[in-house]
C-alpha cells in the first residue's frame, strides 16, 4: 500500500508542470466571455431587485404591529 501511494505521489508531482501553461501572452478574454459574464450579471440584478422588495416586506411584517381590530369578536358568524 505504501508503494502504491509513493508511486502515485511521484506521478502527480511529475505531471503538474505538464498542466501549467507556458504561453504568457494568451490575449485575454474574448468578447463572448464578456458577453456571457454580462448576461449573468443581468440575470443576477433582475433577481436581486424583487428579492430585496420581498425581504423588506417581510421585515416590515415582522416588526410592524398587527393591524387593530383584525380579530373577529366572539359570537359572530363566519362569512
Amino acid at each position: 500500500m505504501k508503494a502504491k501511494t509513493a508511486i502515485l505521489t511521484v506521478m502527480m508531482f511529475t505531471a503538474v508542470p505538464a498542466l501549467a501553461s507556458s504561453d504568457a501572452g494568451t490575449g485575454g478574454a474574448s468578447f463572448l466571455v464578456f458577453l456571457f459574464l454580462g448576461f449573468g450579471a443581468l440575470i443576477f440584478a433582475c433577481q436581486l431587485l424583487p428579492s430585496l422588495m420581498l425581504f423588506c416586506a417581510m421585515l416590515k411584517g415582522l416588526f410592524h404591529g398587527a393591524a387593530p381590530d383584525t380579530m373577529p369578536k366572539n359570537g359572530t358568524k363566519a362569512a
